[in-house]
């Protein structure tokens, strides 16, 4: 059963920062591309990161030069590191990951359960 489960978020003030971690476990063949998700109480969820299997990143305009999206493909980890955090920031993070299960011709998404982030000004 593969399950991702997100740590790291918390209560920080303006301009702190956070690092955020994503666990993939279970039975896992490998995994592509990993994401950073968000969403803020009555507004849509929005990618805020992307890495691919190979470290290539992409970013939300809005956070391009404060967060960092990392992983550690021996762990099956990925992280993301948040500078300079904005109240605009706060908002429920969610990891997913694309994976391929041993026996499957093709991978899906899987999803963590989120964690919160709470920026105060």
């Amino acid at each position: 059963q593969v399950q991702l489960v997100e740590s790291g978020g918390g209560l920080v003030q303006a301009g702190g920062s956070l690092r955020l971690s994503c666990a993939a476990s279970g039975g896992i063949f490998s995994i592509n591309a990993m994401d950073w998700y968000r969403q803020a109480p009555g507004k849509q969820r929005e990618l805020v990161a992307s890495i691919t299997s190979g470290g290539i990143t992409n970013y939300a305009d809005s956070v391009k030069g404060r967060f960092a999206i990392s992983r550690d493909n021996a762990k099956n980890t990925m992280y993301l590191q948040m500078n300079s955090l904005k109240p605009e920031d706060t908002a429920a993070y969610f990891c997913n990951a694309r994976i391929l299960i041993p026996g499957s011709l093709f991978p899906r998404d899987y999803w963590g359960q989120g964690t919160q982030v709470t920026v105060s000004s």
